[in-house]
């Protein structure tokens, strides 16, 4: 676990305070959370090393630490792709489309069907293999060494990634000069504003290993008007509709029964719509935000 000096990698003013907050009590035990006293930006520190947690373990879904591998289930996720691609094209219509953290290229490929030219970013060379096999230009690395053109892409999408990244003072600063005025940003993460983290404390499911930053839509908006962003449009929830989901987690169904998973679906849509003084009920979290 490597000790960091969080104020060198804060991506606001560096006027931190960092102290610390609890240790996690949640599905990963004793991580050490930290916690911005100016901010109120949360971190993991120390941390492991984060080349360490993405082999081809965690891609197919077979270590502790995991994900879940997308290629048999690829039809049962395009409904989720789709359907958040359809929402994307409310903003922008075309252009390059670049996915950070995109793993075997599904969400990209769906985007080039729709008529974007794509382009991933892929830490694991597991899976940034598989995706150039499959026609989809995926760079394998960090975005910091991926040195793409100025003003380039029209969208830039991290779906669940924002949390992983390391020193994101330079990872802003990048999206910032590769995206284009006028262009989208779409990031996925946990709202740790909504009810839900809040009451989980330091029980909360998103605290783990590979998660090393946590924000809220208050310190995700100041940071991204600090760096040239000033439209958004937040989802307390997901940025599309309710059947997509259904429809995506039936690639998991094995009997009739498995229906009655749909309840907890169902009511935590529902819920997503609702807030408590000020604040959405539940956690999950998707923020659109457009470049000046």
């Amino acid at each position: 676990m490597d000790l960091i000096h969080l104020k060198d990698e804060c991506p606001l003013n560096s006027n931190c305070e960092w102290v610390p907050l609890y240790k996690t009590t949640g599905n990963y035990k004793d991580l050490n959370i930290q916690i911005c006293k100016t901010c109120n930006l949360q971190a993991l520190n120390p941390r492991p090393k984060q080349n360490t947690l993405y082999n081809e373990e965690y891609y197919t879904g077979k270590a502790e630490y995991s994900y879940t591998d997308e290629r048999s289930l690829g039809k049962y996720f395009s409904y989720v792709w789709d359907a958040r691609i359809k929402n994307i094209q409310k903003f922008v219509k075309s252009g390059n489309f670049l996915d950070i953290g995109s793993s075997f290229g599904g969400l990209l490929a769906r985007a080039k069907k729709k008529g974007f030219t794509v382009q991933g970013v892929e830490i694991s060379k597991y899976a940034s293999d598989y995706a150039n096999a499959n026609g989809i230009s995926t760079f394998n690395g960090n975005l910091l060494d991926a040195n793409f053109p100025s003003s380039f892409f029209s969208v830039i999408t991290m779906i669940e990634v924002i949390e992983h990244i390391e020193n994101p003072k330079r990872f802003f600063q990048e999206i910032t000069r590769i995206l284009k005025p006028g262009g989208l940003l779409v990031l996925q993460t946990a709202n740790f504003e909504g009810w839900q983290a809040k009451e989980s404390g330091s029980a909360y499911h998103y605290y783990m290993p590979g998660h090393v930053f946590y924000y809220s839509d208050t310190i995700l908006k100041n940071i991204l008007t600090h760096y040239q962003f000033h439209q958004y449009i937040s989802y307390f929830g997901v940025d599309f509709g309710l059947i997509p989901k259904l429809k995506k987690s039936k690639g998991s169904f094995k009997t009739w029964k498995d229906f009655l998973k749909w309840v907890p679906i169902i009511r935590y849509h529902i819920l997503s719509f609702f807030k408590k003084k000020g604040f959405p009920f539940t956690s999950s979290y998707v923020l659109y935000a457009l470049k000046k």
